[in-house]
C-alpha cells in the first residue's frame, strides 16, 4: 500500500501544480458482495463548460485516486486510477444537483479481489454518479464504478464498487 499511496500523492500534487484549486475526496462503500471499498482522490476541474442553458451546463474534471479493497476471502487489494469525468451540473441556489459519467484507467496491485479474477492488473474504470454541490466547495454524492479489462485477457470477471463520497475544495 505504501508505494500506491506515494504514487497517488504524486498524482494529486501534479494536478495541484496546474490548478488554482484542487478538490480532495474520500469515499467508502462495497462491491455489493461484502468486500469493503475505500477511495482517496484528487480532482482538477476542466477549464471549460459546454451546452449552457437555463437548466444547467456540462463540465467535468480529472480524477486521480488510490483505492483500497478489503477482501473477505482473498488478500486485500489496492488500485491507482486516472479518469476524465463529465458532469452535468443543474442550476440552483445553494444546493445544485448533478450527474456524472466517466471512463478512465486503473492499475490493480493484484489481479484478484475475492472471487473476482480480473485477468490483468490494468483495468478500465467506468463510472456513473449523482450528487449535490452544497454551497461553495462541498459535494456529497453516490457513485458506481465498474472495473474490467475489456476482454483483453481472460478471465475478465470485473468488479464494481458502490460508494458514498464527500468532496471538498482544498
Amino acid at each position: 500500500m505504501k508505494n500506491n499511496t506515494i504514487l497517488a500523492c504524486l498524482l494529486c500534487a501534479a494536478l495541484a501544480s496546474h490548478a488554482a484549486a484542487l478538490d480532495l475526496s474520500v469515499g467508502a462503500g462495497s462491491n455489493g458482495e461484502g468486500a469493503n471499498y475505500f477511495r482517496l482522490g484528487g480532482q482538477q476541474a476542466f477549464d471549460n463548460s459546454w451546452w449552457q442553458s437555463r437548466h444547467g451546463r456540462l463540465t467535468g474534471y480529472w480524477d486521480a485516486a488510490v483505492s483500497y479493497w478489503q477482501a473477505r476471502e482473498s488478500q486485500d487489494n489496492q488500485s491507482l486510477s486516472l479518469s476524465p469525468v463529465l458532469v452535468y451540473q443543474f442550476h440552483g441556489d445553494g444546493i445544485r444537483p448533478f450527474i456524472e459519467a466517466g471512463i478512465g484507467l486503473a492499475a490493480f496491485r493484484h489481479t484478484r479481489v475475492d472471487d473476482h479474477q480480473l485477468g490483468s492488473a490494468l483495468q478500465m474504470e467506468d463510472r456513473l454518479g449523482v450528487g449535490l454541490r452544497l454551497g461553495d466547495g462541498h459535494t456529497l454524492g453516490l457513485r458506481a464504478i465498474h472495473y474490467s479489462n475489456g476482454g483483453l485477457q481472460q478471465p475478465n470477471d470485473g468488479i464494481e464498487g458502490y460508494s458514498l463520497y464527500y468532496q471538498w475544495q482544498y
